[in-house]
């Protein structure tokens, strides 16, 4: 019987259409679908790749003959999942995929009937099923409860009850296993009621995430659903009960932060997001491998407990559920690595087995190991001598009990004792929450209704005719706001009328009650004003307070129309209708304000209208059309490179062999030998350099291609963070940190470098010109350098911090570190100097007076530096005297200063011969005219010619007088 229990996760896998940016990449569909098998083709190498799954649904081009829509995507998948939570068993749907691939749509859908999602259709069903089998059998009766919480960097939350504000403990039972402490199970009697509360659910989660800055793609959403069916047997005169269990899951973004640009945005979140997909992984690959029936290993442990997510979802991960997947891909060539990444986790996922079992009288059976687990903790309590009526929140009935014993105990004792009263109000909140009648909770639930919505209704957002907050309404009337969301499903979700005569925006948490209130950054308490003057609506802004129409920054009285982007602070994106504008206005200009009311729209105004949109004047074909050609020519020229590298060391691997196996030469026979082999080296150089003058044409075009290239990255960065960093500015201005912020260019040369304190990765393709972020510390008098990343991190911290002050939270200082400033650097860079070795070529010794060039080319004063060679009996002196200073580095020479040399070894065969180690002498003798701000100084030296980590040395500190530094080093270089 077990055996006819147990089922493989189902996986399905669907392809959406190409999106706008996609079109506009000309990316290729590199998804082909053949019944239930998926490929997928490299566009680099054109290798495909075929998946096998239990369903593949190709929803790419709607005129297709297998065009799988929403309702065929029900039909396979939410059908079946019904079928089985009616028989009486748990049930699973989550969809996994890149932001952007569709996970929303398919579980959620739109409004429109054809559009309905997994969700909307499953729950429609469940509810027209139910009510045709109670009616048929009269013994037989159902109940609903709903549950929806949203898990955001490992942050449980309650989107259904306003009370539950804060993050709700995840913990284990024994008897229930994993659960959310304090998790409100609303009942619902209709298709209707579920509509609401997902509803309700989403505008509280559109709301939270506007103030925190967040989408809904960077959360995953969890929409639980309770079906108890109650059979009266007439014979026996028993209730007989099944408890199902449909959890509905719609994950955050799997997407790659390389690929989104990321890097660290968002510092915690990111972090956690990956944290909760990598732990799934990490599940659904041990589950796969337990389920392919190889030996356990010791090692093999199911990490649920890694994250939040895996352990809500332990029973329907491997567990009692039967569970189907859902993996969203994108077609276009551009997402090959994420689509990659998609089916292989699909294919994992459908290896699980589960062993899902009907839950038939769960509750009597749950309800009398309650109790009894609640007996023993009595007993356990009385023992200890503890009073049952000073303990809170324990059920009436559980008191009663007198204090025996009452002997000192000790602090071990103590805290047994703390946890024994934690279990007891435990079990006791579960004996009362499961013996609760349906009435009851029908009652509780209209009560937290009824609160939601004046929650809402306080907040400013408009109520529908009936009365409710519920449902999408478009007012007839009355002039509004709706809001905008970079997630369809988060955007025109909440609604605000501007009624006439004057409605003033402020922060929620100001003295002043405003008519519609906000909270986030930058929502000032008085914010703005609309003034409705018959149907006329002027937007009013108040001093200091940002207010921005069509992406203008406004300082007076503008007059709205429909269509119109409103944005305040930092997140609240809005588009004003005016429904008498609209009734007066043309078709051609109702379709006109339709194609640019979208949040991406009004967001590119804002950065093009406020930054410096450099490049505008390129359209954004032009644009792609250029990075595709760089591209292309970019792995062109890598081939021709990678061709070039190889024969060449093939070539000088062969003359090296050769010089190994003859024998040692005579000095004659050596210098002439090496002579040759220099002349060998540098006819294989230009024979390997000696391009075609289509090759040299090529190889100039790509160069300048790359310098086009990076200009155009360097503007999209300033672009994408010159908001940001307005922002770090209006935060630092409003919290009297004293910090300002402003773009600055790094580059890496002879006389400037980039600072180690800008994090970049200086590999041999990386670019040598670096955007950072300048952070003036007014009030310690200090300048620090920020890496991009860096700054995003430290205004995500920023963020936090000013929206606890704004909300009055109970936060010192002293908890958080400051993300305004950095700790002091232990010394700062006065600037460079280069000192050229050419005559250690010719064995003399040289001083040289050499200018300290700081980063701004100015010189701050010069350094007397001596290098003279060191020879014969005075090296081994030197290794003797000077044995902590020496040190022993080998290196190549440029090939251009091998070809200038020409035949050294002719002019100092004794000296210095190819294979012979040089021995030299760098003294620092003496500092010259360096500002006296600087007070205790040192010198770092290195050679630029040789790589490694040990390859630089530093004299001891001295104080910033014209002095002596007496630093004397020996070093020891092998020729090449």
């Amino acid at each position: 019987r077990l055996l006819q229990r147990m089922s493989s996760v189902k996986v399905a896998v669907r392809v959406r259409p190409l999106n706008r940016r996609e079109l506009n990449h000309k990316s290729q569909c590199i998804i082909q679908m053949v019944g239930d098998k998926t490929a997928i083709t490299n566009p680099k190498t054109e290798q495909s790749k075929t998946f096998s799954f239990d369903y593949s649904f190709w929803s790419y081009a709607e005129d297709d003959g297998h065009f799988a829509s929403q309702q065929k995507v029900y039909n396979e998948v939410g059908h079946e999942m019904l079928e089985h939570a009616l028989e009486g068993y748990n049930i699973c749907i989550f969809a996994y995929g890149q932001t952007g691939s569709g996970k929303s749509y398919t579980m959620m859908g739109m409004s429109e009937p054809r559009h309905k999602g997994v969700i909307p259709q499953l729950c429609e069903e469940l509810f027209e099923k139910t009510e045709t089998m109670a009616s048929e059998c009269e013994e037989l009766s159902f109940s609903v409860e709903v549950s929806y919480i949203e898990i955001y960097c490992e942050h449980v939350r309650d989107l259904l009850n306003p009370k539950n504000k804060g993050n709700l403990r995840v913990r284990e039972h024994p008897i229930m296993g994993p659960y959310v402490e304090s998790l409100s199970k609303l009942a619902v009697t209709s298709f209707a009621d579920i509509s609401n509360l997902m509803d309700e659910g989403n505008k509280d989660r559109t709301v939270a995430a506007t103030n925190m800055n967040e989408t809904s793609s960077r959360s995953h959403a969890i929409f639980t659903i309770i079906l108890t069916q109650k059979r009266y047997d007439e014979l026996t005169k028993l209730t007989s009960e099944k408890v199902s269990k449909l959890s509905l899951v719609d994950l955050a973004g799997s997407e790659r932060a390389s690929a989104t640009g990321a890097e660290g945005f968002r510092l915690k979140e990111g972090a956690n997001i990956n944290k909760s997909l990598t732990t799934l992984g990490k599940v659904i690959s041990a589950l796969a491998e337990q389920s392919s029936g190889k030996k356990r290993r010791r090692s093999d442990f199911i990490p649920y407990r890694d994250s939040v997510l895996t352990w809500l979802l332990k029973e329907n991960l491997g567990g009692n559920s039967k569970t189907a997947m859902i993996a969203a891909i994108s077609p276009a060539g551009i997402n090959f690595e994420e689509t990659l990444s998609t089916l292989r986790y699909a294919d994992r996922a459908k290896q699980i087995v589960c062993k899902a079992v009907v839950n038939e009288d769960p509750n009597a059976k749950i309800i009398r190991e309650l109790k009894d687990e609640v007996s023993k903790l009595r007993e356990l309590i009385q023992r200890e001598g503890l009073d049952l009526e000073k303990i809170e929140g324990i059920h009436p009935s559980l008191k009663g009990l007198s204090n025996v014993g009452g002997n000192t105990r000790s602090s071990e004792a103590k805290e047994d004792i703390i946890a024994l009263q934690s279990k007891l109000k435990e079990s006791e909140r579960f004996v009362e929450e499961l013996t609760e009648t349906w009435e009851e909770r029908l009652k509780k639930s209209e009560a937290i209704k009824a609160e939601r919505e004046a929650i809402l209704a306080e907040m400013g957002v408009a109520l529908g005719e009936d009365g409710h907050s519920v449902g999408l309404f478009q007012p007839k009337k009355n002039p509004y706001l709706v809001n905008l969301n970079e997630d369809p499903l988060m955007s025109e979700c909440l609604l605000y009328y501007i009624n006439t005569g004057l409605t003033s925006v402020g922060c929620a948490s100001g003295v002043v009650s405003q008519h519609i209130r906000l909270n986030g950054t930058n929502i000032q308490e008085q914010h703005c004003t609309f003034n409705n003057d018959e149907g006329n609506v002027q937007v009013i802004p108040i001093e200091e307070a940002k207010t921005f129409v069509n992406g203008k920054l406004i300082t007076e009285a503008v007059s709205l129309q429909s269509g119109d982007r409103i944005i305040m602070g930092e997140s609240h994106i809005f588009r004003f209708n005016n429904p008498q504008q609209v009734r007066a206005a043309t078709s051609e200009m109702i379709s006109k304000q339709e194609d640019v009311s979208d949040w991406t729209f009004a967001w590119q105004e804002l950065r093009r209208e406020q930054g410096v949109d450099m490049i505008s004047v390129m359209s954004d074909a032009r644009v792609l059309e250029l990075e595709e050609r760089i591209e292309q020519e970019k792995k062109a020229a890598d081939i021709l490179l990678e061709q070039q590298k190889q024969t060449y060391e093939s070539k000088l691997q062969a003359l090296q062999r050769k010089v190994n196996l003859s024998s040692p030469p005579s000095t004659e026979t050596l210098a002439s030998t090496s002579e040759n082999d220099l002349d060998s080296s540098t006819s294989v150089s230009a024979e390997t350099c000696s391009w075609s003058e289509r090759e040299e044409y090529l190889a100039k075009t790509v160069a300048e291609k790359w310098k086009i290239y990076h200009y155009i990255s360097l503007k999209k960065d300033i672009l994408k963070h010159t908001v940001p960093l307005k922002e770090a500015n209006v935060i630092s201005f409003e919290l009297k940190k004293k910090v300002k912020f402003q773009f600055v260019i790094f580059a890496q040369g002879d006389y400037f470098s980039i600072p180690e304190t800008v994090d970049v990765d200086l590999g041999p393709r990386s670019p040598r010109t670096v955007l950072a972020v300048e952070v003036s510390d007014g009030k310690n008098g200090v300048v620090h350098s920020w890496s991009l990343k860096k700054f995003r991190e430290r205004l995500k911290t920023m963020k936090d911090l000013y929206n606890k002050i704004a909300m009055a939270t109970e936060h010192s200082d002293s908890e958080t570190e400051d993300p305004f400033y950095d700790d002091f650097p232990w010394f700062r860079l006065v600037g460079r100097s280069f000192v050229y070795m050419r005559h250690l070529l010719y064995g003399i010794s040289l001083d040289q007076k050499v200018p300290i060039v700081n980063e701004r080319s100015e010189i701050l004063g010069a350094l007397l530096v001596r290098i003279e060679p060191v020879v014969g009996d005075e090296s081994s002196e030197c290794d003797k005297h000077f044995l902590p200073n020496v040190a022993w580095i080998t290196g190549k020479n440029e090939e251009q200063e091998c070809s200038d040399m020409g035949s050294v070894d002719s002019l100092h065969e004794d000296r210095l011969r190819i294979g012979s180690t040089l021995v030299l002498r760098v003294t620092i003798l003496e500092m010259i005219a360096v500002p006296q701000e600087y007070s205790d100084v040192f010198c770092q030296f290195k050679f630029i010619s040789l790589a490694g980590e040990d390859n630089t040395f530093s004299s001891e500190i001295v104080h910033n007088t014209p002095s002596l530094l007496s630093e004397v080093t020996v070093l020891s270089q092998d020729v090449w």
